[in-house]
């Protein structure tokens, strides 16, 4: 029987990467939401695409920014968004989650106006 010695590492953008995937996958959620302001300066990846990863002795914590669709139970969706990411991330990758934080930027409102 043959033993290979080694270790598998993943990048923090795969990780991010599979967060965005599964948030998006959650109805109810529009897009993420791009984050600015001085938080950026701290946060060399995902600066700009909504979501934030960070990990401490193979623990995720994950903070997302997300828009909604409109008429949307937040709380629904957000604990859907932490439960599909948790999942993700579990199976995909094999590491533990600690957090899944939710952060609601905005609403996307259909244009009532008639075309």
């Amino acid at each position: 029987m043959e033993n290979t010695q080694g270790k598998t590492t993943v990048s923090p953008d795969v990780l991010t990467t599979i967060a965005r995937l599964a948030a998006l996958e959650v109805p109810g959620v529009s897009r993420l939401a791009p984050v600015s302001g001085g938080v950026n300066r701290f946060f060399k990846r995902g600066a700009n695409d909504g979501v934030r990863i960070q990990t401490e002795d193979n623990t995720v914590y994950a903070n997302l920014h997300l828009v909604l669709q409109e008429n949307m139970n937040i709380r629904e969706v957000s604990r859907n968004v932490q439960m599909n990411v948790t999942r993700a991330i579990q199976e995909m990758v094999g590491m533990d989650v600690g957090q899944v934080n939710i952060h609601i930027e905005d609403i996307d409102y259909k244009d009532n106006e008639a075309q």
